[in-house]
């Protein structure tokens, strides 16, 4: 379950009229502080940020399903079965099956979260997106820094 304070920062950015991947970035942001802090780990950054956008999806930001080809059908099963959690109460997730989930996690290494796996892989991200995509993005953002 995420945060309250979570939860909080999330639903302000909606009001604020941000988009979903700006509200599931505070989902992110705390699945890497867990990792940071010892609470579990992760393999990989990669899947440290996929259980961000899951808790995401199941606290009701409408984050998009990804795109055919660009994630396995595994991955779109599962992120459209999130999105589904987050539109209805739903059933109680299985303790037996939360308590398993947390005990793997734990026993999972913390370099996930380090600054260096994190820019790594950013980085193998950018590498992945065509040279106009990229600027498009960093024109984006530049427009909208603050002056």
């Amino acid at each position: 379950m995420p945060e309250k304070e979570t939860l909080e920062r999330a639903a302000e950015d909606k009001a604020e009229g941000k988009s979903p991947s700006t509200q599931a970035g505070e989902f992110v942001r705390e699945e890497i502080e867990h990792v940071r802090e010892g609470k579990h780990g992760a393999r990989s950054a990669k899947q440290a940020i996929a259980i961000g956008l899951s808790k995401a999806r199941r606290a009701g930001v409408k984050l998009a399903v990804p795109k055919k080809g660009k994630a396995s059908k595994e991955t779109r099963k599962q992120a459209a079965r999130d999105l589904r959690k987050g539109k209805s109460p739903g059933k109680k997730k299985s303790a037996k099956r939360s308590r398993a989930m947390l005990k793997k996690l734990k026993s999972e290494g913390h370099r996930a979260a380090s600054k260096t796996a994190l820019s790594r892989h950013a980085r193998s991200a950018a590498a992945k997106r065509s040279a106009a995509s990229r600027s498009r993005s960093a024109k984006k953002a530049a427009a909208t820094r603050k002056k």
